[in-house]
């Protein structure tokens, strides 16, 4: 885990990396949030004159990224017998966040010729706050924050709580919890600042997909930690909308991946509202809908559960080499929106906030003009 002035950043071996805001004071680059468009399309490009941006070199050496496994899955559980009709609960816009590394770099940046088009592409848009930092006598006040802040403007706030111990293998992004009664008990002071207005919580990226590094008993264990963070999380807010790491559609197959959501509570309606997937990944968004949609045929539970994909990299789709680490020639995504016009699909998300490094134009986490530029204008 990096920590730059008050944003705490983590960068993960296969998700990605993305910040949350720490309560300590404000970084350089911060600004307020001006209206928020939820539109799925991005905008025209503005005129800018023709930057030649130099990437900041990063010392982080790149862990490799899982591959796609093939392995024969277990039969999907039987569908409950209480269904329950699918309802469109999370109506309103999406809300973006005063604080992050962008708005930072947009306000301390004006005069770069990369401004305006990383101001209007990806400072504008709406993204997921993270909150990756284990840090219990806080974590309520400022999850509050972000709750509070989407609720006055009738918006929709996307949060990760990202402390799981053990996460991403020892990668990147290693730390989080001291351990899972730890976890527990971060998770209720986590859930005691949902308040009561419409939130999706992204729910541990990783913590699923990539379980097997784990033995049995310490997957079970982290399973029924995710359950019961699931039901803690809803229990606490009934309108928050809790979804569960599936991983991408270049890595456990659907199968497999179903099996181990069932036993993290991702079937229950108690814990969950559905997956999500392609965190900080690059898989094109008709891919991720076709796995989503597997996985949750696999899953089983009500015809409730949807699923999230995170947009914010992968309008070119995944390299063909398999490179996940700020591979070259990808571009922005879909823009944010709750109104995605596909069934099951609940919404188009940036959960990783573009430009934020995974460890090779950058140092991981941190915000990187000259990516961010590229991502933005190809």
């Amino acid at each position: 885990m990096v920590v730059a002035a008050s944003l705490v950043v983590v960068a993960g071996a296969v998700a990605g990396v993305l910040a949350a805001f720490d309560d300590g004071g404000r970084a350089s680059d911060e600004a307020g949030p001006p209206e928020v468009s939820a539109s799925p399309r991005l905008a025209p490009l503005p005129a800018v004159p023709s930057p030649s941006p130099t990437a900041t070199a990063g010392s982080a050496s790149p862990s490799p990224s899982p591959s796609a496994r093939r392995t024969e899955s277990p039969p999907p559980a039987k569908p409950e017998k209480k269904k329950r009709e699918r309802t469109t609960t999370v109506a309103g816009r999406l809300y973006r966040h005063p604080e992050s590394q962008v708005l930072d770099w947009v306000r301390s940046h004006s005069g770069d010729p990369r401004h305006a088009v990383i101001a209007s592409r990806i400072a504008e848009q709406p993204a997921a706050v993270w909150f990756a930092d284990y840090s219990p006598d806080t974590v309520t006040a400022r999850v509050a924050a972000v709750a509070s802040g989407g609720t006055a403007l009738g918006r929709v706030p996307v949060v990760v709580p990202y402390a799981i111990p053990g996460r991403d293998c020892g990668g990147h992004s290693q730390g989080g919890a001291p351990g899972l009664d730890a976890y527990d008990a971060w998770i209720d002071r986590f859930a005691a600042g949902l308040g009561s207005g419409e939130i999706i919580v992204v729910l541990e990226p990783d913590s699923v997909a990539q379980a097997e590094c784990l033995s049995a008993g310490e997957r079970a264990d982290r399973f029924a930690s995710l359950a019961r963070a699931g039901r803690v999380l809803k229990a606490a807010n009934p309108r928050a909308r809790v979804y569960f790491d599936a991983g991408h559609s270049g890595w456990n197959a659907p199968g497999r991946q179903a099996a181990w959501l069932r036993q993290a509570g991702a079937a229950s309606p108690e814990s969950s509202d559905g997956i999500f997937s392609n965190v900080s990944n690059f898989h094109t968004t008709a891919a991720e809908v076709a796995y989503d949609r597997r996985v949750l045929d696999a899953l089983g539970g009500p015809a409730s559960l949807g699923a999230v994909i995170d947009t914010s990299r992968n309008g070119n789709g995944a390299p063909a080499d398999g490179e996940w680490c700020d591979p070259a020639g990808r571009k922005l995504g879909r823009a944010p929106t709750l109104s995605t016009g596909e069934a099951r699909i609940d919404a188009y998300l940036w959960v990783k906030l573009p430009g934020e490094s995974d460890g090779c134009k950058g140092r991981p986490g941190t915000f990187t003009a000259s990516y961010a530029y590229d991502l933005a204008s190809s």
